[in-house]
Parts: C-alpha cells; structure tokens; sequence
C-alpha cells in the first residue's frame, strides 16, 4: 500500500489547510505552556522554605535578598507582599491579590486558543466529512451509479481524513489544556497558601 502524509493530506481536500494550522499551533502552545509551567519558574523551593521557616517576628531581609534574585512567580508575590510590608495588613493583601491575578493571567497565555482548538479540530473535521459526501453525490448525480469508482474514493478519502485529522488534533489538545488548567490551580492554591502564611508572620504582632 502506497500511503504518505502528503497523500492524505492531499487526498483530505481544502479542509486539510485549517486543520494543519490549528495541529501546528496546538503543538507549539502545548510545548511552549510545558516549558513555562515548569515547577521551578512557579515556585522556587528554596523560597518556598524560606517562607516557610520564617521565624514570626523575624525581619524579612534575608527573604527579600533571596527573592530579588529569582523570577519565579512566587517570588514575584513574596516581593509584592514586602514591597508593602509598610502599609496596613488589607492593603498588602489587596497589592498581593492584584499581583496574583495577573501572574495567573501569565499562566494562562495561550490556553484559551489550546481550547478553542479543542473544539473546533473536530468541527472541521465534519465540516471535511461533509464535504466528501457533497462531492461523492455530486459525482453520482451527475454520471448515475456506473462507473464513478475515482469519484467515489475521492470523496470518502476527504470525508475520512479530515475527520481523523480533527480528532487527531482535538484530543491531545484537550488532554494538555485539561492538564495545564488542572495544575495552574494546584500552583496558584501552593502559592496562595504560602503567602497567607508569609503575611500572617509579617503582621503577626502588628495590630494592623
């Protein structure tokens, strides 16, 4: 059996062009968001610990030292926090959340196009498969049911392919984009903790 990929793509008709476009950008958002949802660019251990063993009462100066260093998200929000370490408890609170939501917004480049490609890889792929059958009626109606072997087999291979290329796109798309969402919560809810409790030692004793 003679087959290529330039074979089906070619057998899968116009369809075959969008579909193409949308697998390349769902292949380049999906290793793009794995390279930036590395743990290590979210949350730096070393000041996650920190954090964690920051003595109540302790000047975070050691801690700012270590944050300045690194650009994690992490330590993006631990900065923002001792930015406004001379400001009322509430309104660090406000700075940090303002902070977070957009390091979230970050995290979430190019997953709304990961989504929408989810959905529209299939769509497209019908849209192919209804237009193989067009042509196949089309070629049947035009020269009756006799020797319309070529027509036919170019018709079902467009219908076919474009639908296994849709869903061929569609579900590893949907599988990264459930995966990325899934772990961009369980990171902002880390880090969410972690400066809760950082805040909580810095205001400890501060009545304010």
């Amino acid at each position: 059996m003679n087959w290529s990929a330039l074979e089906f793509f070619t057998k899968g008709g116009i369809f075959m062009i969008p579909l193409l476009v949308c697998s390349v950008a769902s292949l380049m958002i999906i290793i793009e968001r794995g390279v930036a949802l590395r743990r290590s660019r979210l949350i730096n251990a070393q000041v996650a610990t920190a954090v964690e063993t920051l003595a109540i009462g302790t000047q975070p100066q050691a801690l700012a030292q270590l944050v300045a260093k690194d650009s994690s998200s992490l330590s993006r929000l631990v900065a923002t926090a001792l930015q406004h370490l001379d400001e009322p408890r509430a309104a660090n609170v406000d700075a940090v959340q303002m902070q977070a939501r957009h390091e979230v917004v970050l995290l979430e480049r190019g997953l709304v196009v990961l989504e929408i490609i989810t959905g529209i890889g299939p769509l497209l792929g019908l849209l192919g498969t209804v237009s193989g059958l067009v042509h196949i009626f089309q070629d049947i109606g035009s020269a009756g049911l006799g020797d319309q072997g070529m027509g036919l087999a170019r018709g079902i291979s467009e219908a076919l392919n474009t639908t296994v290329m849709g869903l061929v796109i569609a579900i590893p798309s949907l599988v990264f984009w459930s995966y990325y969402s899934r772990k961009i919560e369980s990171v902002a809810a880390e880090m969410e903790a972690l400066l809760g409790e950082l805040i909580g030692k810095l205001y400890k004793f501060s009545g304010v």
